[in-house]
């Protein structure tokens, strides 16, 4: 695999750069994340990804690792392949991606062209807790649609918790029992905290 390349950036559109690296021109994919990152100086360094098919080799590019790492993890979703991760990465941050992923938010990653609902319960139910274990994410806002989580949420505010650790604790009491009432939430919640 070529896991970088670094040369002299001879074209750049939205979509790809063609880099020279000794003379030899490698025509890359690149996401809008990586294209905006790419500054106008004439040497590039770049993470790759060689994806290799039966009918094709096509080389992507990321300015950062993370990036890199996370179009891996998208591609190894069934129904998910290279275009389809490269647009979800144009279209939301790495980072962002992480915390949708992490905090359960499919709206947020549904907000990518040719992602459908199915496609992204699909990347939470498979990549969840590789993000979380890999990226150690533990500091993600988490995405409340539940209004006796809000509720309660509030009241542990006003008794003096602090919201991130009060909405790990509830988000964990949210998912053992999704139809608890705010004062169950509570007392679960006061045990735990």
């Amino acid at each position: 695999m070529i896991a970088h390349i670094q040369g002299r950036l001879v074209e750049k559109t939205p979509t790809d750069v063609v880099v020279d690296c000794g003379g030899v021109g490698y025509f890359i994919h690149i996401s809008l994340h990586t294209y905006s990152q790419i500054t106008a100086s004439e040497n590039i360094k770049l993470f790759t990804f060689l994806q290799v098919k039966e009918d094709s080799h096509t080389l992507f590019g990321f300015a950062e690792k993370i990036e890199r790492e996370l179009f891996k993890l998208l591609i190894s979703v069934s129904g998910i392949g290279g275009s389809t991760a490269r647009g979800m990465l144009s279209s939301i941050s790495p980072r962002e991606l992480l915390q949708a992923i992490a905090a359960n938010d499919a709206k947020t990653i549904q907000s990518a062209k040719g992602v459908g609902a199915k496609t992204a319960q699909r990347v939470i139910l498979d990549l969840q807790e590789k993000v979380i274990k890999l990226y150690n994410i533990e500091d993600v806002s988490l995405v409340v649609n539940n209004t006796n989580v809000e509720e309660a949420l509030s009241a542990l505010e006003v008794l003096g918790f602090v919201r991130k650790t009060a909405e790990r604790v509830v988000a964990k009491i949210a998912k053992q029992t999704p139809d608890a009432s705010v004062e169950m939430i509570i007392k679960q919640a006061l045990k735990n905290l």
